[in-house]
């Protein structure tokens, strides 16, 4: 996988990653150890619940946004830190069976005033299943590694 720079990013380009199958195991030993409230680790109890079934738990479908973050196409960028999470919300429950796809848009960037070898990029990020229904939304801010001096620039390697 290709792994760009700061400078690479463009705002408005779209980066995907996935499907992530989500299996009713994953669900239930997710919950076991983190979430374990019964729409989470138990059918019956979630049959009876404002869900009416097996749901994973926001916490879990958090860490699927993460896993696939890493994967997105057509390149991924030199990540140095995460900086924050902003209007995250989890419209539609994750239950067994979804498969879970990834969307990263640039909203926009900044050099660093501080540190010249990086920048800042605020990118919305959306959750898919399979019917296109927005599992989770949010907007993420990451710190970038910029490119180093001497280096070619990459460019040509993006899919516009």
């Amino acid at each position: 996988m290709t792994r760009l720079y700061f400078e690479d990013a463009e705002v408005g380009h779209l980066r995907t990653a996935g499907p992530y199958l989500v299996s009713k195991d994953e669900i239930i030993q997710f919950a076991q150890k983190y979430d374990p409230q019964p729409f989470h680790i138990d059918e019956e109890a979630a049959a009876r619940s404002v869900f009416a079934g097996l749901t994973a738990s926001g916490a879990h479908t958090f860490a699927i946004l993460i896993s696939l973050l890493s994967k997105t196409q057509p390149y991924s960028l030199r990540v140095l830190a995460g900086l924050g999470w902003d209007e995250l919300r989890l419209p539609t429950p994750v239950r067994p069976g979804d498969e879970l796809s990834l969307e990263v848009t640039v909203l926009e960037k900044r050099e660093s005033k501080s540190s010249p070898d990086r920048g800042v990029m605020r990118n919305q990020i959306y959750l898919r299943n399979q019917k296109r229904e927005i599992a989770l939304q949010c907007v993420g801010s990451v710190l970038v590694a910029r490119r180093p001096a001497g280096l070619e620039e990459k460019n040509s390697e993006i899919e516009k």
